[in-house]
């Protein structure tokens, strides 16, 4: 790809086509050195897009993530609005790609014109969180889609890294008595901005109501964090099955996001993640760098059999290696 299909590339982008958004997606999945270059190119070229609203997603398997997902999003799009979404699928050990295939459980918000969905395989990233997601936010971003929903594998530490990429995180929970507190760490609570509480409809709706009111209980227990005004975080009942509680959880996120932008906690916490995302990517070009240099990698294996056969601590062989980058 040359550097004029790269421009003209982010030009189809920027207007919105659908098959330039995924294949320049595709672009910046790969691996390749020379697509990464060309990858970089392209973003620079997009430059700042407008701003999305970035909505990270998670759960524990069979809550209905997907389910929720295709249930909101056609009411968002009912509603005039452009969504994208991001599954970020677990990845085969042998091939690469993506497990699930979540595309294929969201049928009728795949045929919404008004609607981009992109199963991204998390090549081995922690938490299932695939490294170029990020980047495949900022093409959302330049399509000018309205909302950007960001569904991750599950719970666990890739909850962290997606509240470093979106502007809201919602914690999907399935019914289930009060002990399903123990099985929720209190740092995804933490950073939790809505806690939904899904399949409350039909013979589950008491056990919802229940787990919707343990929730509220325990968030009311965790200290005001100073970018909430207040009632915030807080749980909510939804159905994705019957669409009940999807417009209200909505009209809860924009009344959110608007206090945010109103007092300045958007802007500040948009520069934040701008400034963690630069630092990521310089540890990341530092390792890639480790990797290539034939010298570094022949250092780096012979203090890793010192350290393997116990000549070696691990800490002084890692200052070895800092003091020969230093020299």
């Amino acid at each position: 790809m040359a550097d004029e299909s790269t421009t003209e590339l982010a030009k189809r982008v920027a207007s919105g086509e659908r098959r330039a958004l995924a294949r320049a997606i595709t672009l910046i999945e790969s691996q390749r050195a020379d697509h990464r270059a060309l990858a970089t190119a392209l973003l620079a070229n997009l430059g700042h897009g407008s701003q999305s609203l970035r909505i990270g997603l998670s759960g524990t398997p069979g809550v209905g993530k997907s389910t929720f997902i295709e249930a909101f999003g056609c009411m968002l799009t009912g509603q005039g609005l452009r969504v994208a979404v991001l599954a970020v699928d677990p990845s085969s050990a042998r091939s690469g790609g993506s497990i699930l295939g979540d595309k294929t459980r969201m049928e009728r918000l795949s045929r919404d014109p008004n609607a981009f969905i992109r199963p991204s395989p998390s090549q081995s990233q922690l938490g299932g969180v695939a490294r170029r997601t990020r980047e495949a936010i900022a093409l959302c971003e330049a399509a000018r889609f309205d909302v950007i929903l960001i569904e991750t594998v599950g719970v666990g530490q890739s909850e962290t890294l997606v509240s470093e990429m979106s502007d809201l995180f919602v914690l999907l929970i399935a019914p289930a008595g009060g002990d399903e507190l123990q099985g929720v760490k209190r740092g995804i609570m933490e950073i939790a901005d809505l806690i939904l509480v899904n399949k409350a409809d039909g013979d589950l709706k008491p056990a919802a109501t229940r787990t919707c009111g343990d929730y509220a209980g325990a968030l009311r227990l965790l200290r005001r964090r100073p970018q909430d005004p207040d009632g915030f975080p807080k749980a909510m009942l939804v159905s994705a099955a019957t669409g009940d509680g999807l417009e209200k959880a909505w009209s809860e996120m924009q009344a959110l996001v608007g206090w945010r932008r109103d007092s300045g906690h958007w802007d500040a916490r948009r520069a934040d993640q701008a400034r963690h995302w630069f630092e990521e990517e310089v540890r990341h070009g530092l390792l890639a760098w480790l990797g290539s240099d034939s010298t570094v990698r022949a250092e780096m294996e012979r203090l890793g059999q010192a350290v393997a056969e116990g000549a070696e601590s691990p800490s002084a062989a890692a200052a070895r290696i800092l003091k020969h980058l230093n020299d």
